[in-house]
């Protein structure tokens, strides 16, 4: 057993016990503290961290729901503009159709309307050409004097043949 104390790892032995018997509580007491406050650091920052966790899952749920609302009314105002847009596509087609009846129409009248022009034209040439021919007939026919009388005459019956013809 001699041999034992003249080891130099007996002694440290005994020293590094009587280090931690006189000076243990003493660097134990520090060093639970400062190993218990990092514990309660890094708790902290977990319960931050779940904190924040749930935050961004509530900013996810909300971004996901407002997405899909946005989504809701785009599609409702797509579908409205699609609605939209064949109505007015119907009401120009309509007003399209009301145009060319108009114009139709306008067409007609205006060919009536030179129809009745040229056969007013053909009448008054035909009734000009048959008084220039009956002018000749009766110039031919009748004498100087006796076509001043009838010119007379008839001139003289023509208020009765207007009133004749107005009733």
């Amino acid at each position: 057993m001699s041999n034992l104390f003249h080891e130099a790892g007996f002694w440290f032995s005994v020293s590094f016990v009587l280090f931690f018997v006189i000076f243990g509580r003493k660097v134990w007491t520090p060093l639970a503290a400062l190993l218990d406050s990092r514990a309660d650091r890094i708790r902290a920052d977990l319960d931050e961290a779940a904190r924040l966790r749930r935050e961004a899952e509530q900013m996810l749920e909300d971004a996901t729901r407002e997405r899909e609302q946005a989504m809701i009314e785009a599609r409702a105002l797509i579908e409205q503009s699609r609605l939209h847009a064949e109505q007015l596509a119907e009401k120009t087609r309509q007003e399209a159709e009301e145009s060319l009846r108009r114009r139709e129409r306008m067409a007609r009248d205006r060919i009536e309307a030179a129809e009745r022009a040229a056969i007013s034209e053909v009448r008054a040439a035909a009734v000009d050409a048959a008084f220039d021919g009956a002018r000749d007939v009766i110039q031919g026919a009748v004498g100087g004097n006796s076509a001043e009388a009838l010119i007379d005459k008839a001139i003289q019956d023509l208020p009765a043949a207007l009133s004749a013809r107005a009733a």
